[in-house]
């Protein structure tokens, strides 16, 4: 592959909006693309992996999801950026990044520009979470 790609969800307007953040501002030569859109086996990627997390996969193969994928895709900017992204690697940060990433998930439906349509399918929401909202146990 040539070139790292972050996948997205297309169909949430709070990732779109986020996605079109990283674009503006965010400057990387990765493809910042929906999973909608994305050649997912081309990425050796799956429908429910990208509904669970944004995705990244690496130009050299390397493959993140969640926090971790944002990490890559900071490391892939400029100095300031490629600072954030170590940041977000430090492991007490990476350890409560990924807690907060999955209430965000959870709860994108709310979040500013997000829409109902942005809420995760309950299935995903349950399989995720657990019918109590809260994280199952390996998640």
């Amino acid at each position: 592959m040539e070139r790292s790609t972050f996948v997205y969800d297309g169909d949430c307007a709070f990732c779109t909006r986020c996605a079109q953040f990283i674009e503006r501002r965010i400057p990387t030569g990765a493809r910042v693309v929906p999973w909608q859109f994305a050649d997912l086996a081309a990425l050796g990627l799956t429908e429910a992996e990208c509904e669970e997390a944004v995705q990244w996969v690496g130009a050299d193969g390397s493959r993140a999801a969640g926090p971790d994928a944002v990490a890559k895709l900071l490391g892939d900017s400029t100095s300031l950026w490629r600072a954030a992204g170590a940041g977000l690697r430090f492991p007490p940060v990476r350890a409560a990044a990924w807690p907060a990433y999955r209430w965000v998930a959870r709860n994108r439906h709310r979040m500013p520009g997000g829409t109902a349509a942005c809420a995760l399918p309950q299935e995903a929401r349950e399989r995720l979470y657990g019918p109590t909202g809260r994280p199952t146990a390996g998640s």
